[in-house]
């Protein structure tokens, strides 16, 4: 893998992207995922050297997601000026629908505003990816007791906002090819509120990378399904933070219907 000294590219100084042209190939699932071990384990034996810095990663996420283009799957992005227009850090909180947004949002924040994931302790413990992950300062949670994850995020989370870092949370209990907005916790709305910062609500559609029957993380590529990312304007947290979380789960909402994908909404 060729080592980048810079940025092999800024999408995120833009407002919109759109794959300018697709590849097309043979058993896209396999040939993308062959793409995907090549990254995966290059990345890994640069976080075992300490060398998997603040360049590498969104490098790397970015090859991802020229990966899935390359087999066929069109990414269209908008809002990402949404996220440009202050100089503080934010909580970015999207819905979760497949392995996709963990691969490719480093690539799209973090050139413009250096970010960390709030993901489960045992992903820290995957050979190959979990290395990646350890080094990339997330904020761990065990799941398991909801009281000690929301301390540890607020804790954790100021202490990462005091460094400038944003923090992307996804809400939900567990990935789910479906909105079901009975599952969205409140994690994001507290830690923006606790630090006064922005939240900035995601809208993710990425089905076209399935979820796996046998390993969650490694479905069917489908190049016939178009992902769909989109980025609303900040919102900052008055009160106790209702009015603000219904607002991210309406903004989500409201652009599942704009790409005619109301089918995935759980009510």
């Amino acid at each position: 893998m060729k080592k980048f000294n810079h940025y092999i590219e800024i999408i995120g100084n833009s407002d919109t992207y759109k794959t300018p042209k697709t590849g097309s190939a043979l058993l896209p699932t396999l040939n993308f995922y062959s793409k995907l071990a090549y990254v995966i384990y290059h990345s890994s034996r640069m976080a075992v050297k300490g060398v998997y810095d603040d360049i590498q990663w969104p490098n790397t996420s970015l090859q991802i997601l020229h990966g899935l283009e390359s087999v066929g799957v069109n990414i269209e992005i908008d809002g990402m000026k949404n996220f440009q227009s202050f100089n503080t850090a934010a909580i970015f909180v999207a819905n979760h629908m497949s392995t996709l947004e963990t691969m490719i949002l480093p690539g799209i924040i973090h050139p413009v505003k250096p970010v960390c994931f709030v993901m489960k302790e045992e992903l820290v413990e995957y050979p190959f990816f979990g290395a990646v992950s350890g080094v990339r300062d997330p904020i761990l949670v065990g799941r398991d007791n909801p009281r000690e994850d929301l301390m540890k995020v607020l804790q954790d989370g100021a202490e990462r906002v005091s460094r400038g870092k944003s923090v992307i949370i996804f809400p939900q209990k567990t990935r789910s090819s479906n909105i079901d907005v009975a599952s969205f916790n409140t994690l994001g709305i507290k830690l923006a509120k606790k630090n006064n910062v922005p939240v900035i609500p995601v809208a993710i559609v990425s089905d076209a990378w399935s979820n796996g029957k046998v390993i969650k993380d490694y479905g069917r590529i489908n190049p016939a399904k178009t992902v769909y990312i989109s980025f609303g304007k900040p919102i900052y947290i008055n009160g106790n933070g209702t009015d603000e979380h219904q607002m991210v789960i309406d903004y989500i909402k409201d652009k599942f219907i704009f790409w005619d994908r109301k089918d995935l909404i759980k009510e």
